[in-house]
């Protein structure tokens, strides 16, 4: 008896914290309950006059959610920014890393090739909502992305 009236009380704690979770914010709502629905953001850009709130799942997660808000103090939009759709965004000798960062966020990791003095930033996403894949980023001594190649994430493979 004790148990299952500490499972009743519990239970809706429990569901309303997975609520948050998994809510998705409506545009036009202000950046503070965004905030507070999504908890802090693990990253704040500037774009003109667009504030851009980054949260990261985790750092071997496939999923980061970016939230525009505009001037207004309200959100444009919220989205899930790993994604092929987004990364076919990136132009090749345009984007600099603050034009990666403000569109895909931060990557999984990073590393510098110096045999072509280019610095790599891999992002691990779900390619078409299927595949375990892996966005590689090149960017030159300028910080302007030179090249893009995308292949299964290693940590999937089999050894």
């Amino acid at each position: 008896m004790k148990r299952s009236i500490t499972l009743t009380l519990l239970l809706p704690l429990m569901l309303s914290g997975c609520a948050s979770v998994f809510s998705t914010p409506v545009p036009g709502t202000p950046a503070e309950e965004v905030i507070a629905l999504k908890g802090s953001p693990d990253a704040e850009y500037l774009d003109g006059n667009i504030r851009l709130l980054e949260w990261s799942v985790g750092p071997w997660a496939q999923y980061a959610y970016m939230a525009r808000i505009g001037p207004d103090g309200r959100l444009i939009s919220y989205e899930q920014v790993l994604t092929r759709e987004k990364f076919d965004t990136i132009r090749i000798d345009h984007f600099s890393k603050d034009d990666v960062l403000k569109t895909v966020g931060h990557p999984t990791e990073t590393d510098y090739l110096p045999l072509v003095d280019r610095e790599v930033w891999a992002y691990r996403y779900k390619e078409d909502g299927i595949w375990n894949s892996m966005m590689y980023i090149y960017f030159d001594s300028q910080g302007i992305v030179r090249r893009m190649e995308n292949g299964q994430d290693p940590m999937y493979l089999r050894k």
